[in-house]
């Protein structure tokens, strides 16, 4: 049995600060969708003070940008792509294409096309998220996308000169000062000055991911996204102050990002609790950690191990810590999860900013079917089929006949008759003509 010394505030009160949300997003993108551009000016005036003659950056002035960007961040940023270009080279090589011949002369097989335009939304307003950048563009141009628009808001007026330099080097083809659902709905649904594209990536606040929860099915999406989680397991030998510390590194995202110890050390617990309350008033980023912890953090205290892997599970939580003993029975005893980080000597914000693996990962349980953004959502799997062999043409063409009157499916069953007419002169009973 679990004893908890630490609760959230209850579901219901979540979901119901959802409602204004979707009814806001729903009436922008209809604005948009009807009014175009005049739409999105009027929403990036309203929303972010933003109104130039043009939303998109031309070259020269990314150039510009870029320049004025000190060379210490652009090395640092060429580094961390790197480290996911080199990641999502792997995953692509992972991907096999094949043809093979299941009887003779019929040939089954598989390729992968990329989408041929991907939207990259990279999430402004108090924190520049320039990671984001690396995460949606740089796997997006690993997996082959044509032609990539990436869109983030200014800031206070000011243009993210570090978040531009991001996406240029990342390779996007467009680039975009333009933030929030306007962002989002004129990638999707498409204006006078931007050409819609067929799938949208990237984190946001709730108001981007309600947009792209509700334009979803007309566009393609990475994945139904929520506030940042934390979950950290610890046994008795963790250190609670590095427990407190890395809880309190996902809680600044927002006032509504979840933190969540379980431990099988009730001091481990209570040591926890006490660091993170000593290191709240002194947080830079309080005023969202803050509200964070105090409303959705949780501590948990279980017996045992197993159950401590059996309740993270529950959880299905974006980001898991593992700060026990033997980090690695993680891998053999989990399978609900976003993203694994083994070890005290591997933090959560290794993966949001610089190690190489993707930050885009699925919260709310969206774990328990899905697993994060990867070179292969830039992708459709596809098939192919050839019949060449006239046997194997009249053991299909007839075995399809039967099959199909199965179901009662007659158009089906006689696409099957002709073609074992064709290849044995079977009679077309049904054919008066």
């Amino acid at each position: 049995m679990a004893t908890i010394l630490k609760h959230a505030v209850p579901k219901s009160e979540v979901a119901a600060s959802l409602d204004q949300v979707r009814e806001t997003v729903t009436g922008v993108i209809a604005d948009i969708r009807e009014r175009g551009d005049e739409a999105v000016r009027a929403y990036s005036e309203k929303f972010d003070k933003w109104s130039p003659d043009s939303f998109r950056l031309s070259d020269a002035e990314v150039e510009k940008i870029v320049a004025s960007v000190p060379q210490q961040v652009i090395d640092d940023i060429r580094f961390v792509q790197d480290q996911v270009r080199t990641f999502a080279r792997h995953q692509l090589d992972s991907l096999r294409e094949f043809e093979v011949e299941t009887l003779p002369g019929v040939r089954l097989g598989q390729k992968h096309i990329p989408v041929q335009a991907a939207g990259a939304y990279i999430p402004g307003g108090r924190y520049p998220l320039t990671a984001s950048a690396h995460m949606t563009i740089v796997t997006a141009k690993v997996a082959g996308v044509p032609r990539v628009v990436a869109c983030t808001p200014p800031i206070h007026g000011e243009i993210p000169a570090a978040t531009v330099a991001a996406m240029h080097l990342a390779g996007a083809d467009e680039i975009w000062l333009l933030g929030g659902v306007q962002a989002v709905a004129a990638m999707a649904v498409g204006t006078d000055t931007m050409r819609p594209v067929n799938l949208i990536a990237g984190p946001g606040n709730a108001y981007v991911a309600e947009a792209k929860r509700q334009l979803f099915g007309e566009i393609g999406i990475d994945l139904f996204a929520g506030p940042t989680e934390i979950l950290v397991l610890a046994d008795e030998q963790a250190d609670p102050f590095v427990c407190a510390v890395d809880l309190l590194s996902q809680a600044e995202h927002g006032p509504d990002s979840p933190a969540v110890l379980i431990t099988t050390s009730r001091e481990v617990a209570e040591q926890t609790i006490a660091e993170v309350e000593r290191l709240l008033p002194g947080m830079p980023t309080r005023d969202f950690a803050g509200p964070a912890w105090r409303d959705h953090g949780q501590v948990h205290v279980v017996d045992t191990l197993d159950e401590l892997y059996a309740l993270a599970d529950e959880f299905a939580f974006e980001h898991v810590e593992v700060l026990t003993a033997e980090p690695r029975l993680a891998l053999e005893r989990m399978t609900q999860y976003g993203a694994l980080f083994l070890g005290e000597g591997t933090c959560v914000s290794f993966g949001d900013k610089v190690i190489g693996t993707n930050h885009v990962l699925p919260t709310r349980g969206a774990s328990r079917y899905t697993g994060g953004l990867w070179v292969g959502k830039y992708l459709k799997t596809v098939t192919y089929q050839e019949v060449t062999d006239t046997d194997s043409q009249t053991l299909l063409g007839r075995l399809c006949g039967r099959a199909a009157r199965v179901e009662l499916f007659e158009g089906h069953a006689r696409s099957g008759d002709v073609r074992a007419a064709k290849a044995a002169g079977d009679e077309l009973p049904w054919n008066t003509a």
